[in-house]
């Protein structure tokens, strides 16, 4: 059994206390690593790297220098393993089912490993890795091109001799406590990536603050656009379904990012649309925002088709509805099964404003509480006359944006 020293001993009470506290996982790495190097453990070089519960990223790498510090970066989802990770000391151990791994370099590295090569080309002596997974002992071994839960940690030192025995003991006894305060960071930040792609950024950090209590809701004023692809039902009876989930991500990918760039949250897909809200703090605000983003989505969308044109492929329209008014935002739903979205009258009101596009024969529409939101913009509001909705007691003035001759037709 490992003799727990002094150094060893204070080191895994730092990380259990990182643990409880929740600290990030770039800043508990690099104390961990400045901890080992007051420590007196000739410590170069560390990497660690852990499988991503992400939709773009499938894993993600921390890497520390005694000259750098810490960095980190995403590794992309990939169909086929790359090369570099087939030929890595990490593939290794998961394949061969190894608890570590250790190599010596300061004289020659194996030139099956070429990050081994490269490590001592730049001046490292030794390796030593070890990985940690977050599973019962008795689960399957790990296969290496799909890794489950877990991460793959490895230290370089650059001293003549590389690590002794005692050094490489410290390595081995606190790791178990790094792979649990890292888990519990993880875990966390997992959660938050989730619960922001799933639910919105809105909504997705307030429901990890605690925001979960069905029937909770807070009321507010806010812009509601009303995103729908022109044409949808049409192509989807012609086009093979791979074919139709990309065609609706690309527009789905342009409107959602031109809308968060302007402060717009997306509250839900619903189909080939989508409902999104502006609240900034002002209605003005949100109006003045919305405005924009409707108006840099037209260009987007027409140099969008164009390049689809190019390329032979199918295109579409786009229409948008926004309203401003008064909505509930909160916790909607059954007690196995909750919703955080927006309801109210003025939720309603936007989707008859939607209704209305093929009647005004524009693109782009708001009601005229919008426009006089947006008092003093540089957009052409233009009056499309006035309309009595299905459900509104009052007649309403609808309005749309003039482009000129853009190209497109909104």
């Amino acid at each position: 059994m490992i003799q727990i020293d002094v150094n060893s001993g204070a080191l895994i009470a730092w990380l259990m206390e990182q643990g409880l506290q929740g600290a990030h996982q770039q800043d508990l790495l690099q104390g961990y690593c400045q901890r080992l190097a007051d420590a007196g453990v000739p410590l170069w070089r560390f990497h660690l790297a852990q499988r991503a519960f992400h939709p773009k990223f499938g894993g993600l790498g921390f890497n520390w220098t005694r000259a750098d510090g810490i960095s980190y970066e995403h590794y992309e989802y990939r169909e086929s393993p790359r090369e570099e990770w087939l030929r890595s000391p990490f593939f290794h151990i998961l394949e061969h089912n190894l608890e570590e791994f250790r190599q010596r370099i300061e004289d020659s590295a194996p030139e099956e490993f070429p990050l081994l090569t490269e490590l001592r080309e730049r001046g490292a002596t030794d390796y030593f890795a070890k990985g940690v997974r977050f599973a019962p002992p008795d689960a399957e071994p790990n296969d290496p091109r799909h890794p489950s839960e877990g991460m793959l940690i490895s230290w370089s030192s650059d001293r003549p001799g590389g690590f002794s025995n005692r050094e490489l003991d410290l390595l081995r006894t606190t790791l178990p406590h790094l792979g649990l305060a890292l888990k519990s960071s993880s875990n966390r930040q997992m959660a938050s990536d989730l619960l922001q792609v799933y639910l919105g950024r809105d909504a997705g950090r307030r429901v990890l603050s605690g925001e979960i209590q069905r029937g909770s809701s807070q009321q507010i004023d806010a812009v509601l656009c009303l995103f729908d692809l022109k044409g949808f039902t049409q192509l989807a009876e012609r086009l093979p379904g791979t074919d139709l989930i990309e065609m609706l991500n690309g527009y789905f990918g342009l409107a959602v990012e031109t809308i968060q760039a302007h402060g717009g949250n997306i509250l839900k897909f619903m189909g080939d649309g989508m409902l999104t809200m502006f609240n900034l703090g002002s209605i003005e605000e949100d109006a003045h925002a919305a405005l924009a983003a409707a108006n840099e989505l037209c260009g987007k969308v027409r140099a969008f088709n164009s390049k689809r044109e190019e390329q032979g492929l199918p295109t579409a329209g786009f229409t948008l509805a926004l309203h401003a008014g008064t909505i509930l935002y909160g916790n909607i739903g059954a007690e196995n099964r909750l919703d955080f979205t927006v309801i109210g009258q003025a939720v309603n009101q936007t989707a008859r404003i939607a209704g209305m596009h093929r009647s005004v024969g524009q693109s782009i529409i708001m009601s005229e509480d919008v426009q006089k939101a947006a008092e003093g913009t540089n957009h052409d509001l233009v009056s499309l006359g006035r309309y009595m909705l299905r459900g509104v007691a009052e007649p309403i003035e609808l309005y749309t944006i003039y482009r000129g001759k853009c190209g497109c037709d909104c």
